[in-house]
């Protein structure tokens, strides 16, 4: 029981009775129900009664009294919602009833009002969308309305025209009977007579009568059981065939004439037809008909050069932007940077020299490794890139080349991607051959010189002779009033290492190297060889930017997604910035040492790049082996060179570089008599395919730091193949060129053995005619080269058959004696003749 007073009355509600609903009786049944195919199910059904009237009605006014509140509540939801007013303060209000009324607050009026106003803004968006499928509707019922009325108007006029003709047939019929002669008979059409119908461009059947089987009737095709079976039957339009016509009405009456549209058409250099016409949009044939007009016969897979792919396009209409195929190349390399992007990046130190002179021994000693150790013959044969920290705490990248004098192009390449030349000279040997180049080469690249005095602590070093011989090749250092940096260092005892590195640091500040490491990477193939277990790996020196895993890199005509990074060390990373050198695992192939490497976006630009590249190194090879010399000078040179021997060869190595110096060195033992022709070079190991080419052109396989595969070792051994392994390189020279000396023609030597002279000539039976002489001079050998001379004239050149002592046959006759001779071959011999006697001893030539 509650109460509420308000003024002088109370409000009591008492609750006599508690409001509740009854559960409604319900009623349970089984019904059947019946599916396709014979399938039923039965479900239970349940019934429910309806309440009578007056069981829904309250028991007394008392008990319906609280629920007033309920229903009240509940009621606004299906009011209409009145506009919203302005705020009124938050008061209580008073119902007739004495029921005390929150009012709404001011944000339940502003949901309310926005509430309203989205309903408003929803129904006027159905009214517009309404409205336009109305129209919509309109015009596709008139457009309908249209198409209808033609259809019966084309049909009426159809009908009146079958009328028409029906009406001229059947008049024509009754004249010709009317003037026919007495006795004749008019055919008569029956009722069961065949039917044939006409075909009319409104595609309706129309029936015409033809004659019965019994009158004068045309052969239709060959007489079947079918046909005569089917003769009285009308023959209608198959359903195909009114589909067809159907569809050529209905194109017909749809067919529009299209605008032109004008393109703008990318043409290359060379393009075929059909590309051509894809790219404006154009058929083939018309193409080929222009083509055909200006006097030029074509297929439409021809190719057409750009200025007759113009002449087309502009004759249609269409705008030409003329490409080339090395625009792909353009935006690559040597983009320029901001100056506020720039940053200090560690420096590039190349180390250069003589082979033998410690430079090898130096980097191992700077990083404290021992990778001398491992090398072949105790010489570098590869080229090698690695870091290591100065003791300024500063990195710096240090570039080792090799001293043979094989390994110039990669001593070369060394200086063209260095900041600083280290150029490392013995002392106790001087300046030698490869000194001097490694100082011609550091000129070319335009670097400052470092000279590293190595080997002092022996004891016939003399530094002050490597200072003088360097002079010779205006190479003046600091002590002697230059500007080269010099340091007399020792690997061996680890003399004065840091005093290097302090004059690296000082020239590297000097330099003030910078680079933008926030930029797409750029950088050079150093080195690169194919690892059995790796596939193709690249040492590849960042220059500039920073290269990540998973970036798109191309490398000359080879490309590729860098799966992983490794360092000097062989330890992964995820990036290198620049001036790091890092071996990138990935490439589809193995680039060439010297390649300038560099990150693109797209894997299809990359394969764009490397497709043109390679086609270009294609043509290349085509020109350089297919040019005809037409002067008279290169045509003598070629007879000459007709009977050169080759020495054909097939060179696999570990890495590019080598198989690179390996060829070049050979390049170097060619003659005009004899030559190695490299039939294939390549890095990896030897493989089943190397051996058939080395079969097919008789070469020897040489394999520098690799070994065959089993399959083709096996190969080998079938075909008597021959495979010389070797791993350093001045062995592999010598070998061949001492394999290419056998191929040369010996030196003939004559040596004089003495004269005779003729002093009767002798007819003998069963011999011939035999010469009696006088040995005047020297001795006489049997099966010497002989000349006979006549009057101070050489009339005959052989060999001396029959050498005789009286009647005895001897080996050799002394001087003052006389004895027999016969010739080969030979008579015309006469008295007073001069025979001189000699022998040709063959002396082996050597490159």
């Amino acid at each position: 029981m509650s109460e509420t007073k308000t003024g002088s009355k109370t409000l009591t509600i008492a609750a006599s009775k508690t409001l509740h609903l009854e559960p409604r009786s319900t009623e349970q049944g089984a019904v059947r129900q019946t599916f396709s195919r014979g399938r039923s199910k039965v479900v239970m059904v349940e019934k429910v009664k309806r309440r009578p009237a007056h069981e829904l009605k309250p028991a007394s006014p008392a008990a319906s009294a609280p629920a007033g509140p309920v229903i009240a509540a509940a009621r606004p939801a299906s009011v209409k919602m009145e506009e919203p007013r302005a705020p009124q303060p938050s008061s209580p209000s008073r119902r007739a009833g004495g029921v005390v009324l929150r009012t709404l607050t001011q944000q339940e009026r502003e949901a309310r009002a926005r509430a309203l106003l989205g309903a408003r803004t929803r129904e006027g968006e159905e009214r517009r969308r309404a409205a336009a499928e109305a129209e919509a509707r309109a015009e596709r019922e008139e457009r309908e309305l249209r198409e209808r009325a033609a259809a019966e108007a084309r049909k009426r006029e159809e009908e009146e025209r079958i009328a028409r003709d029906a009406e001229a047939k059947r008049k024509a019929e009754e004249e010709a009977n009317r003037h026919a002669p007495k006795g004749s008979k008019a055919l008569e059409l029956e009722g069961t007579e065949a039917k044939r119908i006409l075909r009319r461009p409104s595609g309706l059947a129309v029936p015409r009568p033809i004659p019965s089987r019994a009158g004068e009737m045309k052969s239709r095709g060959r007489l079947t059981v079918a046909t005569a079976a089917m003769a009285d039957e009308e023959r209608t339009r198959s359903v195909a065939s009114f589909s067809r016509r159907m569809q050529r009405l209905k194109s017909f009456g749809m067919a529009e004439q299209k605008e032109k549209i004008a393109r703008e058409v990318i043409l290359p250099e060379t393009i075929t037809i059909q590309e051509l016409a894809n790219r404006m949009s154009e058929r083939g044939v018309d193409v080929v008909r222009l083509l055909m007009k200006q006097g030029a016969m074509h297929k439409i897979t021809d190719v057409i050069d750009a200025d007759t792919a113009q002449l087309v396009a502009e004759e249609m209409g269409h705008t030409v932007k003329r490409v080339a195929e090395s625009d792909v190349e353009e935006g690559l390399f040597d983009t320029p940077d901001a100056s506020e992007d720039l940053e200090p990046r560690p420096p590039v130190v190349t180390i250069m020299g003589h082979v033998d002179h410690g430079k090898t021994s130096l980097l191992d000693a700077i990083r404290h490794a021992n990778v001398v150790s491992g090398e072949a013959g105790r010489i570098t044969q590869h080229i090698g890139a690695y870091q290591v920290t100065a003791p300024n705490g500063a990195p710096i990248t240090f570039i080792d080349t090799p001293g043979h004098a094989a390994f110039t192009a990669m001593r070369a390449r060394g200086a063209k991607v260095t900041d600083i030349v280290v150029l490392v000279v013995a002392a106790d040997d001087g300046v030698m051959p490869q000194t001097v180049e490694a100082v011609h080469h550091a000129k070319a690249a335009e670097v400052p010189l470092i000279v590293a005095i190595n080997k002092i602590d022996k004891p016939d070093a003399k530094p002050e002779r490597v200072r003088t011989e360097l002079l010779q090749h205006e190479v003046q250092v600091e002590s002697l009033g230059g500007d080269t940096l010099e340091v007399e260092v020792s690997a061996k005892q680890k003399l004065n290492l840091d005093k290097l590195l302090d004059a690296i640091s000082l020239q590297a500040e000097v330099l003030d190297l910078k680079a933008n490491a926030g930029r797409a990477a750029e950088g050079t193939v150093i080195e690169a060889r194919l690892d059995k277990g790796r596939g193709p790996v690249a040492t590849v020196l960042v220059q500039r930017g920073t290269l990540h895993v998973g970036d798109i890199v191309v490398a000359g005509s080879q490309w590729g997604r860098v799966r992983a990074l490794l360092n000097d060390k062989g330890a992964k990373r995820l990036e290198a910035g620049p001036s790091f050198p890092a071996e990138i695992l990935g490439f589809n192939g193995t680039p060439e040492a010297g390649d300038r490497a560099v990150v693109v976006k797209t894997e299809s630009r990359a394969r764009e790049i490397a497709e043109y590249r390679e086609r270009r190194k294609r043509e290349k090879l085509a020109i350089r082996g297919g040019v005809t010399r037409s002067s008279l000078s290169d045509m003598m040179s070629r007879l000459e060179s007709a009977g050169c021997k080759e020495f054909p060869l097939v060179v696999k190595g570990d890495v590019q570089g080598s198989v690179e110096a390996i060829v070049a060195a050979l390049k170097k033992l060619n003659t005009e008599e004899v030559a190695a022709r490299v039939v294939h070079a390549g890095v990896g190991g030897i493989s089943e395919s190397d051996i058939a080419l080395a079969k097919a052109s008789r070469a020897v396989v040489i394999g520098f730091n690799v070994r065959p595969h089993k399959e083709a070792r096996e190969a080998a051994e079938r075909s008597g193949t021959e495979i010389r392994y070797y791993n350093i390189i001045y062995n592999l020279v010598d070998d061949v060129k001492a394999a290419m000396s056998g191929l040369l023609a010996p030196t003939l030597r004559e040596t004089m053995l003495g004269n005779a002279e003729i002093l009767q000539v002798f007819d003998v039976s069963k011999v011939g005619k035999v010469a009696g002489c006088r040995v005047t001079e020297g001795a006489v050998e049997r099966g010497a080269h002989v000349r006979l001379i006549r009057d101070n004239v050489v009339v005959h050149e052989g060999k001396l058959s029959t050498l005789k002592r009286f009647k005895d046959e001897v080996k050799e006759v002394a001087a003052g004696q006389e004895c027999g001779m016969a010739f080969e071959s030979y008579q015309d011999m006469r008295p007073g003749d001069v025979i001189e006697c000699y022998r040709i001893e063959a002396i082996k030539r050597t490159l």
